[in-house]
Parts: structure tokens; sequence; C-alpha cells
């Protein structure tokens, strides 16, 4: 038979919390490196307008989902990869608008 500890939901509940937030912080800093370098050199040649377009829009569906339930780890990890992305996209376009 085994014992639980009192303490117990309460220990689960702030571990799957801090999984989340491992999660969302491993998952947005993927981004850094690629909008910095998207910044740094201008080169959105290798980006698919149709995916980052898309990958943003959804990102920005996470976030209100996020704020909706009032669960931090998703609002927070998507606002700043909403930044990111947003960025990202932003200068994929800006890029190809100059070259026309």
């Amino acid at each position: 038979m085994t014992h639980l500890r009192a303490d117990a939901p309460l220990l689960a509940l702030l571990c799957t919390d801090w999984l989340g937030y491992l999660a969302a912080t491993l998952t947005t800093l993927s981004f850094v490196p690629q909008a910095l370098l998207t910044l740094r050199t201008r080169q959105v040649e290798g980006i698919s307008l149709g995916m980052y377009s898309l990958f943003t829009l959804g990102v920005a569906l996470w976030l209100a989902y996020g704020w909706r339930l009032g669960e931090w780890p998703i609002v927070i990890a998507n606002a700043v990869t909403l930044l990111l992305a947003g960025t990202i996209l932003l200068t994929k376009l800006a890029v190809g608008w100059r070259a026309r």
C-alpha cells in the first residue's frame, strides 16, 4: 500500500507548473538566435512567408488561449515567442517589399 504525503498534491502542482515554465522557456529561447540573425543580416530568402504567417497567427491564438485560462506559462511564453516570430515575419515582409 502506497502512502501519499499530505503535501503531495501541492508538490505535484508545483512540479507541473515548473515543467511548463521550463518547456516554455526552452521553446521560446529557441527563436532568439534566428531573430537576432535575421535582424543582423536581413537575409530572409530561406524563410517561408506562409509558414511564418501561419505560425505567428497560431502563437497569437495560443497567447489568447493562455490568457483566457489564466495560465501564465502559456501567456508569457507565447507573448515572447509572438514578439520574436513577429520580428522575423515583419523583417521578411519589409525585405520583400524593398525588393519590389
